[in-house]
């Protein structure tokens, strides 16, 4: 096999924006890119409405939505439950992702750093999982095994943090993290062209997630106009994001270079742009419309007493105490670290519905339905008036930031989804609006962190973020493609996450049928359409 051509390059750039890449391409920042975008067959993407956070690579890795794969979120309600698990700590994904289903049709695969992946052990090739990742579920750790200790010895372990959240105060803080995002970036890229040097390959990913570190950290010292932006740390450290992605560019040319003449798809899965929204403020919004109700009993009970007394601590600290300790905080709140984590904070026999973790740009609802859940309460006749009521009464609550809607657009899951775990996702997605930026108590001072909203059935509501990113996803991307039968150009509509899968399988003969997603025609030669 060594010497032979890869035939398909697939890389990856881990939630960049995509009009920094186009604007950066444009004026000479990324040179590589911008020789992609004249020579190859460009466009955007969009990831999944609602669920842009969780499921975005799972999506591009099996073709399916949530309903059809299984995960919305990093942490997830147990079915039949009032509990939240970790679905990595089970079987995670439930659907095989393309890498796994073109092994088994003989292709020889290699498959690097795809965020949200579990190991493979059976593939024919290879497969790196978290040597360099933004969400490490797994830890590093490689197929054959083998590889693992080969990649250490050569590389090292990559230099970023694996949780990257950090309370940083200046220059040095933000150097020191940026440093290690380029250096990791230009490692991911020689160890990279070492693998294709084996040679052989029907398929290669490699996943580049610098970015999206450096974009919900950094994005207040990129962006000029967001109010927690630094002018003097940006003149010592320049613009953080332009840093890495040029760090990230200079990676992909040795690689390009390397993989000669195989067809070459470049995806920017889902976006990112300055954190937005009032994710903090939607539980209570639903205690004031009436919908959903606190669990009432005391810390000390057995419902979740770790979770309660840390609660019941937290809320009693000084302001100060509490500011030094947010970091903690928030990396707990957002993927707790014990398998056994607790139950959900609600009275279920008062609350028709209740909110779950779905990520913070994007909230969840889901309906405490009778039939359906432990102690459901609403009866399923009643849900359709039940959600257009409540729909309602969320579209009708101004931010008073704004004089616009807090709310963009309040979705139906089922509206939009279909597949076998369509019933363990939420019901109701709330898109928040994101006409401002939001800040953060952890940075600048907590300048824009308060959000006061309003509405006549909700009275005033406010209160303050304190989860200390800066940067936070959109759903729209960008994809390059070149090679064999492929013409320069724009293409005008956009493409869904679910297409790729299905697309890599009819370029490599391997046609997914049962995907959700469709094969990108535009992308496949003629001769194999």
């Amino acid at each position: 096999m060594a010497g032979a051509p890869t035939k398909l390059l697939v890389l990856g750039i881990d939630a960049a924006s995509p009009e920094l890449l186009l604007r950066w391409a444009g004026d000479g920042t990324l040179p590589h890119i911008a020789a992609l975008l004249e020579g190859g067959l460009s466009g955007r993407s969009q990831s999944l409405e609602g669920f842009f956070i969780g499921s975005t690579w799972p999506s591009f890795a099996t073709g399916l939505s949530p309903a059809g794969h299984g995960i919305h979120y990093l942490v997830q309600l147990i079915p039949g439950s009032y509990r939240y698990h970790r679905p990595d700590r089970g079987a995670f994904l439930k659907a095989e992702p393309f890498w796994s289903r073109l092994s088994a049709a003989g292709k020889r695969v290699a498959v690097l750093d795809v965020p949200l992946s579990r190991l493979e052990t059976a593939l024919h090739g290879i497969q790196v999982v978290e040597w360099g990742a933004h969400d490490a579920l797994f830890g590093f750790r490689t197929s054959p095994p083998a590889l693992a200790r080969e990649i250490t010895q050569r590389f090292g372990s990559h230099p970023a943090p694996v949780q990257c959240d950090g309370d940083r105060r200046g220059s040095a803080d933000y150097a020191q993290l940026v440093d290690a995002l380029t250096r990791g970036a230009e490692l991911k890229g020689r160890l990279t062209r070492e693998l294709l040097r084996e040679g052989g390959w029907d398929c290669f990913v490699q996943v580049f997630t610098e970015a999206h570190c450096a974009g919900h950290q950094a994005w207040h010292l990129h962006d000029p106009s967001h109010p927690a932006h630094d002018p003097a740390v940006t003149a010592a450290l320049g613009d953080p994001l332009r840093r890495v992605y040029r760090a990230i560019d200079a990676a992909l040319g040795g690689i390009l270079a390397e993989a000669g003449d195989a067809q070459v798809i470049l995806l920017a899965g889902h976006g990112m742009s300055y954190w937005y929204g009032a994710q903090f403020l939607l539980p209570e919004i639903l205690q004031r419309l009436g919908v959903w109700h606190p669990d009432a009993k005391p810390p000390d009970v057995p419902r979740g007493p770790t979770l309660r007394a840390a609660r019941w601590a937290w809320r009693r600290l000084p302001q100060r105490i509490r500011r030094g300790l947010e970091p903690v905080r928030a990396r707990w709140t957002e993927r707790p670290p014990s398998a056994e984590l607790p139950v959900l904070d609600l009275d279920p026999e008062r609350s028709r519905c209740f909110p779950v973790g779905n990520g913070l740009a994007v909230g969840a609802i889901r309906l405490n339905l009778a039939g359906r859940e432990p102690q459901g309460i609403l009866s399923p006749k009643d849900a359709e008036a039940f959600c257009a009521d409540l729909r309602a009464g969320l579209l009708e609550i101004v931010d008073e930031r704004t004089g616009g809607p807090l709310i963009r657009r309040v979705l139906t899951t089922k509206a939009l989804y279909a597949g076998p775990y369509l019933g363990e996702l939420p019901d109701l997605l709330i898109e928040w609006n994101d006409a401002v930026p939001t800040g953060s108590t952890q940075v600048a001072g907590g300048v824009a962190a308060r959000v006061r909203a309003s509405s006549p059935r909700i009275g005033v509501v406010e209160g303050e973020n304190s989860y200390g990113r800066t940067g936070e996803h959109r759903r729209e991307g960008l994809f390059i493609a070149k090679g064999r039968g492929l013409h320069p150009g724009r293409l005008e509509r956009d493409v869904s996450i679910l297409d790729f899968a299905p697309t890599v399988g009819v370029l490599l003969g391997v046609p997914l049928a049962d995907c959700d997603g469709k094969p990108i025609g535009e992308l496949i030669p003629r001769d194999q359409r």
